[in-house]
């Protein structure tokens, strides 16, 4: 156990922005400590973001990216002598996992409670999101508008039998969007909702939301459920992909009812964490007007933080919205969702 954990220090070291001396010849304030990161978000974009905050602070990032579950079951397995300080994460259902683990702590700030909304909190302050991607319809437009398709409830009307391609009942998007959907509307429901669905498959679930977005414009099936940020990159890719992104139209869900499903890019503050003055102010630094719009021009994600706009790509979607249910009642209902989809032959 200690070799693990001292091979993690020394990654967490290597990975760290600049020294002393480099901050000083590039401009950035004096040396302010460290912050420990724990991360399953790999884009690039989110390295400007760090440098940034070094270069406001002074603090330097350091940070481990793996997969959510390894990473929340690494900081289980190193306990008191982990040196993570904030676990950064993807959809509400894997937050929700750090949370039945233990492993994170409650943070009362002022300044996150001002910025977001409080669907994107915590109840007690162990999560804060930072963006979202709304879980939208999308159809094939050539195939004509699919009337009467609104919201995702409409996907298990026998009208839609052989069109529907989605992915597979292990990915943590339709678990989340399932545990919504029991939330709102009880366990019986969402069981005949996932059970239409799976009789309206037009092939067996498969690829990531790329390949459902391809499968939609090549006329393999007509309608599909993706991420919005998988989108936004067709509307604003080269000229192959703005041709897809153009071969398909958009429905935002639920706009009548609870709002479309959205999912949740987030942290929460380690509880053993060794640096948590340095944690909070990143969390903070977080949600500031400049790191938001990382979120939003590098990877097509929605802001957190009411008042700040998305980018071109991410607006040509179109305006919605949102189910404000917090995130934190999503996560409560995954197991369920799981053993909901395996009755319904959701493979």
């Amino acid at each position: 156990m200690k070799n693990g954990i001292l091979a993690g220090l020394v990654a967490l070291a290597v990975a760290g922005c600049a020294s002393g001396d480099e901050a000083a010849d590039s401009g950035q304030v004096a040396d302010a400590g460290e912050v420990n990161l724990y991360s399953s978000r790999h884009y690039d974009t989110d390295l400007a973001l760090y440098d940034d905050f070094t270069k406001e602070t002074g603090i330097t990032v350091n940070r481990i990216e793996a997969d959510a579950d390894a990473l929340i079951e690494r900081i289980a397995s190193e306990g008191e002598f982990s040196p993570a300080d904030l676990l950064i994460t993807v959809d509400a259902g894997r937050l929700w996992r750090a949370e039945e683990a233990g492993v994170l702590a409650a943070v009362d700030s002022d300044v996150l409670a001002e910025r977001l909304p409080i669907y994107l909190r915590h109840p007690d302050g162990l999560w804060f999101g930072l963006s979202t991607r709304a879980r939208v319809i999308i159809y094939n437009k050539s195939a004509g508008v699919p009337e009467g398709l609104e919201d995702y409830a409409d996907l298990a009307d026998p009208a839609w039998r052989g069109d529907i391609c989605i992915r597979s009942s292990s990915n943590i998007y339709n678990i989340s969007l399932l545990s919504s959907m029991i939330a709102h509307n009880g366990a019986e429901a969402a069981e005949a909702w996932a059970t239409g669905v799976v009789a309206n498959f037009s092939r067996d679930p498969q690829g990531n939301d790329t390949a459902q977005i391809e499968a939609v414009a090549s006329g393999e099936c007509r309608i599909a459920v993706v991420n919005s940020y998988y989108l936004a990159r067709f509307a604003g890719g080269d000229d192959e992909q703005k041709a897809i992104f153009d071969a398909l139209g958009v429905i935002f869900p639920d706009q009548d009812g609870n709002g479309t499903h959205i999912n949740v890019s987030g942290a929460g503050l380690v509880k053993t964490s060794p640096n948590r003055e340095n944690a909070i102010k990143f969390l903070e630094y977080l949600t500031s007007e400049s790191a938001q719009r990382y979120f939003a021009d590098g990877n097509n994600e929605y802001p957190a933080v009411d008042g700040l706009e998305a980018n071109s790509a991410v607006e040509q979607l179109g305006t919605f919205k949102p189910d404000t249910l917090n995130a934190s009642e999503i996560g409560r209902n995954q197991a369920q969702a799981v053993q909901i989809f395996d009755r319904a032959g959701w493979n």
